[in-house]
């Protein structure tokens, strides 16, 4: 577990510190996992099975925790910002398999099967999304998931009070127009609404690297 205080952008502090720490709260309860489940089983429905994973912005692990259930031998590792989720993810999956600190910091030395990115690339820095598309893109050995706020144009929207906080845009499709070998597997869409497993209006890419 490897921690750094030293972030290029007011992001990366606003949930280093307490916003991040309060969000810890409002992301762990069994209806949520149970959610989490039924998303991953419709999201990688195309993937088959997968052996390792690395979630960069994992919090405290809920959605780890969701694939280790659907894939109960699935090694997995996890970037986390803030201290506090980071010891509650270091709980869950092992200190060893958590780096703790920016994912602009995260240094890429292997590769996993799956990599995967939840409601984060919305609360990057619109200047930096390209460094996290690169980490994605190189710590992935085969699959990319993308799970995100959907805009066909980039746009910023207040974030809980908050401005500069939340931005949408087509995080998938600038992947893709990116990285030549990059195809689309699969989409969807989980809607808030749901009466059995609401999601927060989360629209999922698949994407593969072609050999």
């Amino acid at each position: 577990m490897t921690n750094t205080t030293n972030y290029a952008t007011p992001q990366e502090k606003f949930w280093a510190g307490d916003f991040g720490s309060e969000y810890i709260g409002r992301n762990n309860s069994p209806e949520l996992l149970a959610s989490n489940l039924n998303f991953f089983s419709q999201a990688l429905k195309q993937a088959g099975r997968i052996s390792s994973c690395l979630e960069l912005g994992a919090n405290i692990g809920m959605n780890l925790r969701a694939l280790k259930l659907l894939y109960p031998k699935i090694a997995l590792k996890g970037v986390e910002i803030n201290s506090g989720a980071a010891a509650l993810l270091a709980e869950s999956i092992g200190a060893q398999n958590v780096f703790e600190g920016s994912i602009f910091d995260y240094p890429v030395t292997d590769k996993a099967d799956l990599v995967l990115v939840k409601g984060v690339l919305i609360h990057i820095n619109p200047e930096m999304t390209g460094a996290v598309y690169e980490k994605l893109y190189q710590s992935s050995s085969r699959y990319i998931l993308v799970c995100e706020y959907y805009n066909p144009s980039p746009v910023a929207i207040p974030y809980r009070g908050h401005m500069d906080r939340l931005f949408k845009r087509d995080f998938a499709g600038e992947m893709l127009d990116k990285y030549a070998d990059l195809s689309l597997v699969d989409y969807g869409f989980a809607y808030h609404r749901d009466i059995a497993f609401p999601q927060d209006d989360i629209t999922w890419f698949l994407m593969e690297k072609r050999p």
